[in-house]
This record gives C-alpha cells, structure tokens and sequence, in this order.
C-alpha cells in the first residue's frame, strides 16, 4: 500500500505537467497500476482486521470514500468553470497530491492483518496483531480462542482447497464463490450507474444549462455520501441479500421513470428537471444499498485463503462493466450519435431486471455469520435462500436440517 501510495504520487506529476494527449494517456496507464492496489487491497485489508460486529460497516466505508472524492471532484470541476487559463485542467490533478502523505502515516502505523500472518504460520505474530486491535479494556475477549478460531478456519479452507492460486478461485466451492463476488461487483457497473458516472452530460442531454448540471451532480455526489451513511443502519437491521434485492428493484422502476419522462417533448423544461430530480433519487437509492452493500458482500463471500485473489479477479469484472459503460454510454447520450438521451434509461432497465433474477437465486446472506461458518454453508452446497435458515456448528458442520431455524452459534467476538 506505502509503495502505491508513493507511486501515485509520482505519476501524478506527469498529468500535471503532461505537455500533450499522448503523455496524459501514458499517466493514467501508469495510474491503473496503484489504483489497482487501492481498489483490492482496501477491502480485503477491512475485512481482515474487523470483528462479525462491524466488518459491514468498515467495508462499506471504502465506499464513502469513492463518493467523497467524487464530491471533491465534482466541487473543484464546479469551480473551474469559470477558470479559463490552464489551471483549469491542472488544478483537478494537483488535487490528488494532497492524499498521500497523511494515508501514508496512517498505514505505517496500522497493524498486519492478523488472517494474513496466520496463513504464514506467524501465529506470535497474529496475537500481537490482534492486541492492538482489541481494547485493553475488553477482559472478555481471548487473543488465545480468536487466533485458534483463526487457525481452524485456515486448516479446514486448506482441507478443501489445498491451493492459493488464482486458478483455485474456478475450482470446486471457490468457483461458486468466485462468481458470486464478480457477479456483485459487476451489478455497480450494470445497474445503471453509468447515468450517474456522465450524469454531467446527461443533465445537459436532457436539457439543463451547464451550470446548473454541474450543480446537480455536485448535490447527486453529496446525496450518495448520505445514502452511504444511512446504509450503515440500514444493515444493522436488513440483511445483505435484501438491500441488494430490494435496492435493485427501486433503481429498475426508477429507471423506467426516467425512460417514459425522456419520452416528453424537448420543449418540456419541466420533463428535464424530473428527469434530473429521478436521477438524484436513483444515486440515493444506489448509495444506501447496491454502491456499499457490494464491499460488504465481496469482503465476507470469499474463503480467507483466497479472498485477496477472489477480490482481485471480481474487481477485474467490474472493470470490465466499466469500459462496456465508457464504450457504449457517450453513444447512447451523444446526439451525433444514437441519441437516445434519456431513453437510455430503457436499457439499463433491461439489465437490471436481469440481475434482479440472479440476486433471487444466487446470492446468499452472509450477514452475522462468521468465516468459518460460510465455509460449511459452501462446503455443503447449501441454496442461497436458505444460509439464514439452517444451524452451523463451525466445527462439526451443519447441525441441523434445512428447514431448521437459524440457532445460536457459541462463537462470539466481543466488540468495545
């Protein structure tokens, strides 16, 4: 991480003093590669650290972060506008200088993760980690159970799949887990967000001034940072499964509503603003369920041996959605081209139905359930509908049948 950390900020000096287009494309080559590091790590390195308790909200958190920095961004866009000399484009660049320095200090004082030194067998290690993660108040919390808890966790991952490879993320349980995680990333990319993403132009497509569509995405971006915010008590009382169901179902008649009103007259100012209105709307149902449940779920979903390589590999699908959005999305807004301006809604629509299907029948509920218990769950083929409606016993495996309700599990990790 320090070493992204101090690669970003060297290539960042290239975009700032990038003399021409060819440059600047070679600088946001050279950023892929640390933004790669930011994108994976951050989320596994939250998952890692944090108890059952709170795991939901530090990895949802990474998304608080990205819609911060779009707030950021779109403020110092909005306030450039008027700037006509090169600071103009440079400014938004010299930004992200600001960043490093204090990340950097906070990640060299941060402890390993403790899941990472026992798959190394520095087990003196992981109880050293753990220490100073856990209050020193806390009398009722054993260093000694959580690292055995850790190591019996590993020992049964390692029993079923005996190796860490990325070509172990396709094989046996991990291949049902695996496209779990890369079918959820992708959903932020295929959901429709890309409205969101050229919301921008596509204020100005449906008929607003400039001016007032970079006001509009500046309040779309704040709006994003509150959903994100409000998901954090929305999943203290709603499992993941249901705001993923639930918040996919919303957007879907959400973008229904956008697709008909675009289909008003473009002398209609009046079909404009609710098309901007339905789109704010959409970021803040996008943000309190599918844009920071998704770290949640692809945290908890993967085995600890795998979960690094798993993150990666979904992460990498979800690019892939976005470069499908920044081929095809300026076409459909673009009037020299298709046009379709708000009628593109239409089609994230349709996609969006179809991933409401898979999310019925696919994804399962990892809320409260700890590593070791998903493990059993995966182990034993258990049907997503049904991971809140059956007994586990971390050690023995399943206690129960599948119609027996979901009983206590003496496991608890203490949080203060």
């Amino acid at each position: 991480m320090i070493s992204a950390l101090i690669a970003i900020c060297g290539f960042v000096f290239i975009q700032f003093f990038a003399p021409n287009i060819q440059t600047l494309q070679v600088a946001y080559i050279l950023c892929g590669f640390p933004w790669g590091v930011f994108q994976t790590v951050t989320t596994t390195y939250a998952a890692e650290v944090c108890p059952i308790a709170l795991r939901a909200y530090l990895t949802t958190y990474v998304n608080l972060c990205w819609v911060i920095g779009q707030v950021i961004a779109s403020g110092v866009l909005r306030g450039m506008l008027s700037v006509e000399n090169e600071w103009a484009y440079k400014a938004p660049y010299a930004i992200q200088w600001f960043w490093p320095v204090p990340i950097m200090i906070g990640v060299f004082f941060a402890p390993e993760s403790p899941w990472w030194l026992v798959r190394r067998g520095r087990t003196d290690a992981a109880a050293a980690a753990i220490d100073r993660l856990v209050s020193k108040t806390n009398h009722n919390f054993s260093t000694e159970q959580k690292v055995a808890m850790m190591i019996h966790t590993n020992e049964m991952e390692r029993k079923i799949s005996e190796g860490t490879s990325y070509f172990d993320c396709f094989k046996g349980t991990e291949l049902r887990r695996t496209e779990i995680v890369s079918v959820v990333w992708s959903m932020q990319a295929l959901c429709g967000s890309a409205l969101m993403g050229y919301s921008t132009y596509f204020y100005q497509q449906a008929g607003l001034a400039t001016n007032q569509s970079f006001n509009f995405s500046l309040i779309q971006y704040a709006l994003g940072a509150f959903g994100t915010v409000f998901s954090w008590l929305l999943m203290t009382y709603c499992g993941r499964r249901t705001l993923y169901m639930y918040g996919m179902a919303v957007m879907f008649v959400l973008l229904l509503i956008i697709g008909f009103v675009s289909l008003a007259p473009e002398s209609n100012a009046g079909a404009s603003w609710a098309i901007g209105s339905m789109l704010l709307v959409f970021t803040l149902v996008y943000d309190c369920t599918v844009g920071p449940v998704c770290y949640s779920l692809v945290a908890e979903i993967p085995s600890t041996r795998l979960r690094s390589k798993s993150i990666v590999l979904a992460r990498n699908v979800y690019n892939i959605g976005c470069i499908f959005n920044a081929i095809i999305t300026p076409y459909m807004l673009n009037p020299t081209a298709w046009n379709w301006k708000g009628k593109t809604a239409f089609f994230w629509a349709g996609i969006n139905a179809i991933l409401i299907v898979w999310t019925f029948f696919r994804l399962p509920e990892p809320k409260g359930l700890a590593y070791s218990e998903l493990n059993v769950l995966f182990e034993r083929k258990v049907g997503a509908r049904k991971f809140r409606t059956i007994a586990v016993d971390p050690f023995n495996g399943v206690k129960s049948d599948l119609d027996a309700p979901k009983a206590e599990v003496e496991m608890v990790e203490y949080v203060k």
